[in-house]
């Protein structure tokens, strides 16, 4: 099972966690304006990495906070972690 280091609770199992998809996604400025096709790309296009990728997490079971942790994809292995916020932390 992965263990996963919560930035604020420390290691836990993978399935005290919620998976937040890709993380660095920012929304459209002008989406009032976007064809039905820029949006369709915009909510469900992402990319497909094979190597090391940033991710959101949700500490679901847990304390409840969002983080953002760079895994790679290949085997899994957590690198680094970082926090939302105007105090950001990295570990």
């Amino acid at each position: 099972m992965l263990q996963i280091k919560c930035p604020w609770c420390g290691d836990r199992a993978e399935t005290e966690f919620s998976y937040g998809g890709e993380a660095g996604i920012v929304r459209p400025t002008a989406s009032e304006s976007m064809d039905d096709r820029e949006w369709g790309d915009y909510v469900f296009m992402r990319r497909n990495t094979f190597g090391v990728f940033k991710e959101q997490w949700l500490h679901a079971h847990g304390c409840r906070r969002w983080f953002m942790a760079e895994r790679d994809t290949r085997t899994y292995e957590i690198q680094r972690y970082e926090t939302f916020g105007p105090h950001k932390e990295t570990t």
